[in-house]
Protein backbone atom coordinates (compact mmCIF):
# COMPACT_ATOMS: atom_id res chain seq x y z
CA UNK A 1 0.00 0.00 0.00
CA UNK A 2 1.23 3.49 -0.83
CA UNK A 3 1.93 5.66 2.20
CA UNK A 4 2.56 8.92 0.38
CA UNK A 5 -0.67 10.95 0.03
CA UNK A 6 0.77 12.94 -2.91
CA UNK A 7 1.39 9.76 -4.92
CA UNK A 8 -2.11 8.55 -4.08
CA UNK A 9 -3.52 11.88 -5.26
CA UNK A 10 -1.52 11.56 -8.48
CA UNK A 11 -3.07 8.11 -9.01
CA UNK A 12 -6.52 9.71 -8.69
CA UNK A 13 -5.86 12.49 -11.21
CA UNK A 14 -4.06 10.31 -13.77
CA UNK A 15 -6.76 7.66 -13.45
CA UNK A 16 -9.49 10.22 -14.05
CA UNK A 17 -7.78 11.48 -17.23
CA UNK A 18 -7.39 7.92 -18.58
CA UNK A 19 -10.97 7.15 -17.59
CA UNK A 20 -12.52 10.05 -19.48
CA UNK A 21 -10.59 9.31 -22.68
CA UNK A 22 -11.36 5.61 -22.37
CA UNK A 23 -15.08 6.36 -22.06
CA UNK A 24 -14.97 8.46 -25.23
CA UNK A 25 -13.27 5.65 -27.18
CA UNK A 26 -15.65 3.04 -25.78
CA UNK A 27 -18.79 4.97 -26.76
CA UNK A 28 -17.49 5.60 -30.29
CA UNK A 29 -16.38 2.02 -30.81
CA UNK A 30 -19.54 0.50 -29.34
CA UNK A 31 -21.78 2.83 -31.33
CA UNK A 32 -20.01 1.95 -34.57
CA UNK A 33 -20.26 -1.78 -33.82
CA UNK A 34 -23.98 -1.34 -33.09
CA UNK A 35 -24.55 0.29 -36.46
CA UNK A 36 -22.58 -2.39 -38.30
CA UNK A 37 -24.52 -5.19 -36.61
CA UNK A 38 -27.84 -3.44 -37.06
CA UNK A 39 -28.36 -3.47 -33.28
CA UNK A 40 -30.10 -0.55 -31.58
CA UNK A 41 -28.09 1.78 -29.35
CA UNK A 42 -30.13 0.90 -26.27
CA UNK A 43 -29.03 -2.74 -26.56
CA UNK A 44 -25.39 -1.72 -26.85
CA UNK A 45 -25.81 0.56 -23.83
CA UNK A 46 -27.44 -2.24 -21.83
CA UNK A 47 -24.86 -4.89 -22.72
CA UNK A 48 -21.52 -4.07 -24.36
CA UNK A 49 -21.02 -0.64 -22.80
CA UNK A 50 -22.31 -1.88 -19.45
CA UNK A 51 -19.80 -4.74 -19.54
CA UNK A 52 -17.01 -2.25 -20.15
CA UNK A 53 -18.02 0.26 -17.51
CA UNK A 54 -18.67 -2.50 -14.96
CA UNK A 55 -15.14 -3.88 -15.33
CA UNK A 56 -13.74 -1.93 -12.32
CA UNK A 57 -16.54 -3.21 -10.03
CA UNK A 58 -15.88 -6.74 -11.30
CA UNK A 59 -12.15 -6.60 -10.61
CA UNK A 60 -12.59 -4.99 -7.19
CA UNK A 61 -15.16 -7.59 -6.12
CA UNK A 62 -13.17 -10.59 -7.27
CA UNK A 63 -10.05 -9.46 -5.42
CA UNK A 64 -12.04 -8.34 -2.36
CA UNK A 65 -13.83 -11.70 -2.11
CA UNK A 66 -10.61 -13.68 -2.49
CA UNK A 67 -8.94 -11.60 0.23
CA UNK A 68 -11.90 -11.93 2.60
CA UNK A 69 -12.88 -8.24 2.39
CA UNK A 70 -16.58 -9.07 2.15
CA UNK A 71 -17.86 -5.73 3.44
CA UNK A 72 -15.84 -4.04 0.71
CA UNK A 73 -17.24 -6.40 -1.96
CA UNK A 74 -20.92 -6.00 -1.09
CA UNK A 75 -20.49 -2.31 -0.27
CA UNK A 76 -18.92 -1.74 -3.67
CA UNK A 77 -21.97 -3.20 -5.49
CA UNK A 78 -24.59 -1.44 -3.37
CA UNK A 79 -22.70 1.85 -3.30
CA UNK A 80 -22.04 1.76 -7.05
CA UNK A 81 -25.71 1.13 -7.86
CA UNK A 82 -26.78 4.02 -5.64
CA UNK A 83 -24.14 6.29 -7.15
CA UNK A 84 -25.11 5.26 -10.70
CA UNK A 85 -28.69 6.48 -10.29
CA UNK A 86 -28.44 9.41 -7.88
CA UNK A 87 -24.97 10.78 -8.66
CA UNK A 88 -24.14 9.72 -12.23
CA UNK A 89 -27.66 10.00 -13.66
CA UNK A 90 -28.19 13.16 -11.62
CA UNK A 91 -25.08 14.88 -12.98
CA UNK A 92 -25.77 13.62 -16.51
CA UNK A 93 -29.32 14.98 -16.62
CA UNK A 94 -28.23 18.31 -15.12
CA UNK A 95 -25.93 18.60 -18.15
CA UNK A 96 -28.51 17.38 -20.66
CA UNK A 97 -32.10 16.10 -20.07
CA UNK A 98 -32.59 12.49 -21.16
CA UNK A 99 -35.52 10.97 -23.03
CA UNK A 100 -36.32 7.44 -21.88
CA UNK A 101 -37.93 4.83 -24.12
CA UNK A 102 -40.97 2.81 -23.01
CA UNK A 103 -39.03 -0.47 -22.97
CA UNK A 104 -36.46 1.05 -20.63
CA UNK A 105 -39.20 2.51 -18.41
CA UNK A 106 -41.37 -0.57 -18.05
CA UNK A 107 -38.86 -3.41 -18.47
CA UNK A 108 -35.23 -2.49 -17.78
CA UNK A 109 -35.78 -0.14 -14.82
CA UNK A 110 -38.12 -2.62 -13.02
CA UNK A 111 -35.42 -5.24 -13.60
CA UNK A 112 -32.97 -2.93 -11.81
CA UNK A 113 -35.48 -2.53 -8.95
CA UNK A 114 -35.71 -6.32 -8.69
CA UNK A 115 -31.92 -6.54 -8.53
CA UNK A 116 -31.85 -4.15 -5.57
CA UNK A 117 -34.59 -6.01 -3.72
CA UNK A 118 -32.90 -9.38 -4.23
CA UNK A 119 -29.79 -8.16 -2.40
CA UNK A 120 -31.96 -7.49 0.67
CA UNK A 121 -33.80 -10.80 0.26
CA UNK A 122 -30.73 -12.99 -0.31
CA UNK A 123 -28.64 -11.25 2.33
CA UNK A 124 -31.06 -11.66 5.25
CA UNK A 125 -31.19 -15.42 5.79
CA UNK A 126 -31.71 -15.03 9.54
CA UNK A 127 -34.80 -12.89 8.96
CA UNK A 128 -36.43 -14.90 6.15
CA UNK A 129 -35.13 -18.44 6.83
CA UNK A 130 -34.37 -18.34 10.55
CA UNK A 131 -30.72 -19.36 10.06
CA UNK A 132 -27.87 -18.07 12.19
CA UNK A 133 -25.71 -16.83 9.30
CA UNK A 134 -26.49 -14.08 6.81
CA UNK A 135 -24.73 -14.64 3.50
CA UNK A 136 -25.17 -14.44 -0.24
CA UNK A 137 -24.47 -18.10 -0.92
CA UNK A 138 -23.37 -20.01 -4.01
CA UNK A 139 -27.01 -21.01 -4.55
CA UNK A 140 -27.98 -17.33 -4.49
CA UNK A 141 -25.17 -16.64 -6.92
CA UNK A 142 -26.41 -19.24 -9.39
CA UNK A 143 -29.92 -17.75 -9.12
CA UNK A 144 -28.53 -14.29 -9.90
CA UNK A 145 -26.63 -15.65 -12.90
CA UNK A 146 -29.81 -17.35 -14.16
CA UNK A 147 -31.60 -13.98 -14.03
CA UNK A 148 -28.65 -12.46 -15.85
CA UNK A 149 -29.08 -14.98 -18.68
CA UNK A 150 -32.77 -14.03 -18.86
CA UNK A 151 -31.76 -10.38 -19.13
CA UNK A 152 -29.34 -11.15 -21.96
CA UNK A 153 -32.07 -13.10 -23.75
CA UNK A 154 -34.39 -10.11 -23.36
CA UNK A 155 -31.82 -7.72 -24.84
CA UNK A 156 -31.29 -10.11 -27.73
CA UNK A 157 -35.05 -10.05 -28.33
CA UNK A 158 -35.30 -6.27 -28.47
CA UNK A 159 -32.27 -6.16 -30.75
CA UNK A 160 -34.38 -7.96 -33.34
CA UNK A 161 -37.06 -5.28 -33.14
CA UNK A 162 -36.89 -2.28 -35.44
CA UNK A 163 -34.30 0.06 -34.01
CA UNK A 164 -34.10 3.83 -34.05
CA UNK A 165 -32.12 5.58 -36.76
CA UNK A 166 -29.44 7.40 -34.78
CA UNK A 167 -26.75 9.39 -36.54
CA UNK A 168 -23.84 7.23 -35.44
CA UNK A 169 -20.43 7.63 -37.02
CA UNK A 170 -19.34 4.35 -38.55
CA UNK A 171 -15.73 3.19 -38.71
CA UNK A 172 -14.03 0.16 -40.22
CA UNK A 173 -14.24 -3.08 -38.24
CA UNK A 174 -10.58 -2.81 -37.23
CA UNK A 175 -10.95 0.78 -36.01
CA UNK A 176 -14.28 0.06 -34.29
CA UNK A 177 -12.88 -2.90 -32.39
CA UNK A 178 -9.66 -1.01 -31.69
CA UNK A 179 -11.53 1.94 -30.19
CA UNK A 180 -13.68 -0.38 -28.11
CA UNK A 181 -10.69 -2.34 -26.77
CA UNK A 182 -8.69 0.82 -26.10
CA UNK A 183 -11.69 2.28 -24.31
CA UNK A 184 -12.20 -0.84 -22.23
CA UNK A 185 -8.51 -0.89 -21.33
CA UNK A 186 -8.58 2.80 -20.42
CA UNK A 187 -11.64 2.33 -18.24
CA UNK A 188 -10.10 -0.61 -16.42
CA UNK A 189 -6.70 1.01 -15.87
CA UNK A 190 -8.21 4.38 -14.97
CA UNK A 191 -10.72 2.87 -12.58
CA UNK A 192 -8.00 0.79 -10.93
CA UNK A 193 -5.72 3.80 -10.45
CA UNK A 194 -8.56 5.82 -8.96
CA UNK A 195 -9.55 3.06 -6.54
CA UNK A 196 -5.94 2.45 -5.50
CA UNK A 197 -5.32 6.12 -4.84
CA UNK A 198 -8.62 6.76 -3.07
CA UNK A 199 -8.43 3.59 -0.98
CA UNK A 200 -4.89 4.38 0.16
CA UNK A 201 -5.97 7.85 1.24
CA UNK A 202 -9.01 6.42 3.03
CA UNK A 203 -6.96 3.78 4.86
CA UNK A 204 -4.43 6.38 5.97
CA UNK A 205 -7.37 8.39 7.35
CA UNK A 206 -8.64 5.38 9.34
CA UNK A 207 -11.99 4.90 7.53
CA UNK A 208 -13.84 1.56 7.96
CA UNK A 209 -13.92 -1.04 5.17
CA UNK A 210 -17.73 -0.79 4.84
CA UNK A 211 -17.58 3.00 4.50
CA UNK A 212 -14.72 2.75 2.00
CA UNK A 213 -16.76 0.31 -0.09
CA UNK A 214 -19.90 2.43 -0.03
CA UNK A 215 -18.18 5.74 -0.76
CA UNK A 216 -14.60 5.90 -2.04
CA UNK A 217 -14.53 2.58 -3.92
CA UNK A 218 -18.15 2.81 -5.09
CA UNK A 219 -17.71 6.30 -6.50
CA UNK A 220 -14.33 5.41 -7.97
CA UNK A 221 -15.60 2.33 -9.78
CA UNK A 222 -18.70 4.27 -10.92
CA UNK A 223 -16.63 6.96 -12.63
CA UNK A 224 -16.61 4.97 -15.91
CA UNK A 225 -20.41 5.15 -15.92
CA UNK A 226 -20.23 8.89 -15.24
CA UNK A 227 -17.70 9.53 -18.01
CA UNK A 228 -19.50 7.27 -20.50
CA UNK A 229 -22.97 8.65 -19.79
CA UNK A 230 -21.88 12.30 -19.87
CA UNK A 231 -20.01 11.80 -23.16
CA UNK A 232 -23.02 9.95 -24.60
CA UNK A 233 -25.43 12.67 -23.46
CA UNK A 234 -23.26 15.44 -24.93
CA UNK A 235 -23.17 13.48 -28.21
CA UNK A 236 -27.00 13.29 -28.19
CA UNK A 237 -26.96 9.53 -27.58
CA UNK A 238 -29.53 9.37 -24.79
CA UNK A 239 -30.10 5.64 -25.24
CA UNK A 240 -26.50 4.83 -24.43
CA UNK A 241 -26.48 7.29 -21.52
CA UNK A 242 -29.53 5.83 -19.76
CA UNK A 243 -28.97 2.26 -20.97
CA UNK A 244 -25.43 2.32 -19.63
CA UNK A 245 -26.59 3.31 -16.13
CA UNK A 246 -29.56 0.95 -15.89
CA UNK A 247 -27.62 -1.87 -17.54
CA UNK A 248 -24.66 -1.37 -15.19
CA UNK A 249 -26.92 -1.69 -12.14
CA UNK A 250 -28.37 -4.92 -13.51
CA UNK A 251 -24.91 -6.23 -14.37
CA UNK A 252 -23.51 -5.29 -10.96
CA UNK A 253 -26.02 -7.48 -9.12
CA UNK A 254 -26.83 -10.34 -11.49
CA UNK A 255 -23.42 -10.75 -13.12
CA UNK A 256 -20.75 -9.37 -10.76
CA UNK A 257 -22.37 -10.26 -7.42
CA UNK A 258 -23.51 -13.56 -8.92
CA UNK A 259 -20.01 -14.53 -10.10
CA UNK A 260 -18.41 -13.30 -6.87
CA UNK A 261 -20.73 -15.33 -4.61
CA UNK A 262 -20.31 -18.45 -6.78
CA UNK A 263 -16.53 -18.17 -6.42
CA UNK A 264 -16.83 -17.55 -2.67
CA UNK A 265 -20.01 -17.04 -0.59
CA UNK A 266 -20.22 -13.52 0.77
CA UNK A 267 -21.17 -12.99 4.45
CA UNK A 268 -23.77 -10.22 4.68
CA UNK A 269 -23.32 -7.64 7.43
CA UNK A 270 -26.77 -6.55 8.76
CA UNK A 271 -25.41 -3.01 9.09
CA UNK A 272 -25.49 -2.70 5.30
CA UNK A 273 -29.26 -3.33 5.11
CA UNK A 274 -30.03 0.38 5.25
CA UNK A 275 -27.71 0.97 2.31
CA UNK A 276 -29.23 -1.92 0.33
CA UNK A 277 -32.78 -0.67 0.96
CA UNK A 278 -31.80 2.87 -0.02
CA UNK A 279 -30.20 1.56 -3.24
CA UNK A 280 -33.43 -0.26 -4.15
CA UNK A 281 -35.37 2.90 -3.29
CA UNK A 282 -33.17 4.91 -5.70
CA UNK A 283 -34.12 2.54 -8.55
CA UNK A 284 -37.82 2.81 -7.57
CA UNK A 285 -37.52 6.61 -7.49
CA UNK A 286 -36.05 6.57 -10.99
CA UNK A 287 -39.07 4.58 -12.21
CA UNK A 288 -41.51 7.02 -10.57
CA UNK A 289 -39.71 10.06 -11.98
CA UNK A 290 -39.64 8.65 -15.51
CA UNK A 291 -43.34 7.72 -15.43
CA UNK A 292 -44.46 11.04 -13.96
CA UNK A 293 -42.08 12.93 -16.27
CA UNK A 294 -43.64 11.20 -19.30
CA UNK A 295 -40.49 9.29 -20.24
CA UNK A 296 -38.08 12.18 -19.73
CA UNK A 297 -35.62 12.87 -16.93
CA UNK A 298 -35.45 16.66 -16.64
CA UNK A 299 -32.68 18.83 -15.28
CA UNK A 300 -34.47 19.49 -12.00
CA UNK A 301 -34.91 15.74 -11.55
CA UNK A 302 -31.15 15.39 -11.87
CA UNK A 303 -30.65 18.12 -9.28
CA UNK A 304 -32.95 16.29 -6.84
CA UNK A 305 -31.04 13.05 -7.44
CA UNK A 306 -27.70 14.75 -6.78
CA UNK A 307 -29.00 16.39 -3.59
CA UNK A 308 -30.32 13.04 -2.35
CA UNK A 309 -26.92 11.51 -2.96
CA UNK A 310 -25.23 14.30 -1.03
CA UNK A 311 -27.65 13.71 1.84
CA UNK A 312 -26.87 9.99 1.72
CA UNK A 313 -23.14 10.69 1.93
CA UNK A 314 -23.73 12.86 5.00
CA UNK A 315 -25.84 10.07 6.47
CA UNK A 316 -22.97 7.60 6.03
CA UNK A 317 -20.45 9.95 7.59
CA UNK A 318 -22.70 10.46 10.62
CA UNK A 319 -22.82 6.65 11.12
CA UNK A 320 -26.18 6.25 12.94
CA UNK A 321 -26.09 3.68 15.69
CA UNK A 322 -28.93 1.31 14.80
CA UNK A 323 -31.94 1.10 12.47
CA UNK A 324 -34.49 -1.64 11.75
CA UNK A 325 -32.84 -4.55 9.85
CA UNK A 326 -29.45 -2.97 10.60
CA UNK A 327 -28.90 -4.32 14.09
CA UNK A 328 -26.89 -7.36 14.92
Amino acid sequence: MLTNPLISLAFLLIGLAILVKGADWLVKGASSIAKKWGVSSIVIGLTVVSFGTSAPEFLVNIFAAMRGSTDLAIGNIIGSNTANILLILGVTTIIAPLAVKRNTTYKEIPFAILAGLLIVLFGNDSLFDGTSLNAITRTDGFALLALFIIFLYYTYGISKASGEQDKIEEYSWIKSLGLFLLGLTGLTIGGDLIVRGATNIAVMAGISERLIGLTIVAIGTSLPELATSVVAALNKKADIAIGNIVGSNIFNVFWILGITSVIKPIPFNPEINIDAIFSAFAALLLFIVVVIGKHEIKKWHGLVFAMLYLGYMLFLIMEPACFPLACT
